[in-house]
């Protein structure tokens, strides 16, 4: 062969290689994917949120009337008896403090009934003086009678005149009386608030017992001073008698339903078991940490699990709750799987290296995975959270 039949040969080899190489480099490639697998499993559907313990019933204890409290040494924790454990003393409120003018009307109504008095004392001395008068009078005409000197009506007068005056004397005296009160009346609007203490004994207080038996959870107001009548004191409850209240927005509560399982976790032990006793028929709005008006409903749940396994909670402590709305063995897939098409769901099989649009009718669902109902079968491997370039029919390969 000659050199130049030779150069062509080599160099069109090569070019020939080339092309095979480029030809090869720009093939389709197959697309990496994840795959998952269809299989029946557990599928459990809840709604979570954060609830709160409570005591069932609580009891607040408030200040029956006005007055000087004395301090509370109540602890929070202390067993009580209903209406033998005494919690609080209560003093009568001292008078307010008299301003000038307060002052001066009070000695003038003083002064105004101590001459009433006086007026009265003076009215009774003239009673008296009209009894011993119509007594002596009486005793003569007594006198008289006898002796046939006067008439028998004269006599009748006689003891008018001394009936009379008797009654005159009683209500003279029954006035003093009134005069008398009325000027101690007046008199002690005058006492300044030392004179009271030391008119009393020490303490003239009046008793505060508990209500009902059970555990004394909190001390609203411990130091001694005034307080109105109605303001709490303390707050009595059965702290191994709780419940758990949950906010749960009102779009999650119309799914919840009494009787249905729940699960309390977070805590600070094993998981526990609970009940819905009841969702509330009121709602309130609630503005989120977002600022977002929400509309919320409180749901109360009952403890299932035994007392020795949560006997360390107490009022108002902090749990999760997820409300059990199905659990069930059924056909399930990943959540990511899934995607829309139009308006319905559909997932990628891979079938023999090929991705393979199917339509599919799901049902319960969680924050992992669906249940499916339709358009595939337990074994079949779908894609994993596919891309825009996944398409019917593109050649993928599993990652």
């Amino acid at each position: 062969m000659s050199i130049a039949k030779r150069r062509v040969a080599i160099w069109g080899s090569l070019l020939a290689l080339l092309a095979a190489g480029i030809g090869y480099a720009l093939r389709p490639q197959p697309i990496q994917v994840d795959l998952a697998t269809a299989e029946t499993g557990v599928l459990r559907v809840t709604l979570d949120e954060e609830g709160e313990t409570r005591v069932r019933h609580v009891y607040t204890l408030h200040a029956p009337l006005r007055g000087q409290l004395q301090r509370i040494t109540a602890e929070a924790g202390d067993v009580v008896e209903a209406g033998e454990t005494q919690l609080a003393q209560i003093e009568a409120a001292p008078p307010a403090f008299l301003d000038v003018r307060t002052e001066a009307e009070l000695q003038a109504a003083a002064e105004a009934a101590r001459a009433a008095h006086n007026l009265a004392a003076a009215e009774l001395n003239k009673a008296k003086a009209d009894l011993t008068f119509a007594e002596g009078e009486r005793a003569r005409a007594r006198l008289l009678i006898e002796r046939r000197t006067i008439s028998q009506r004269s006599l009748e007068d006689a003891e008018r005149a001394y009936n009379v005056a008797q009654a005159n004397l009683a209500t003279a005296e029954a006035a003093l009386k009134v005069r008398e009160y009325e000027l101690a009346q007046a008199q002690s609007r005058l006492l300044s608030r030392q004179e009271i203490r030391s008119l009393r004994e020490p303490c003239n207080c009046m008793p505060v017992t508990a209500p009902v038996s059970g555990v004394v959870l909190q001390v609203l107001r411990r130091s001694e001073g005034v307080v109105e009548a109605g303001t709490p004191l303390l707050a009595i409850g059965d702290p191994t008698d709780l419940e758990i209240a949950v906010n749960f927005l009102s779009e999650d509560a119309v799914r919840i339903q009494p009787g249905q399982q729940a699960i309390i976790t977070g805590w600070g032990g094993e998981d526990l078991n609970a009940v819905v006793r009841r969702v509330e028929p009121f709602g309130q709005t609630e503005v989120s940490a977002l600022g977002i008006e929400e509309q919320r409903v409180d749901v109360i749940l009952d403890f299932v699990s035994s007392p020795e396994r949560w006997r360390s909670l107490g009022h108002g402590y902090r749990v999760d709750v997820r409300v059990l709305l199905f659990e069930g063995e059924i056909l399930m897939l990943p959540l990511g799987a899934l995607f829309r098409q139009g308006e319905e769901w559909a997932v990628f099989i891979a079938d023999e290296g090929r991705a393979r649009i199917h339509t599919v009718v799901v049902g319960h669902r969680n924050n992992l995975a669906v249940e499916i109902r339709e358009g595939i079968r337990q074994g079949d491997k779908v894609v994993l959270y596919p891309s825009d370039r996944i398409r019917d029919g593109v050649a993928i390969v599993q990652r």
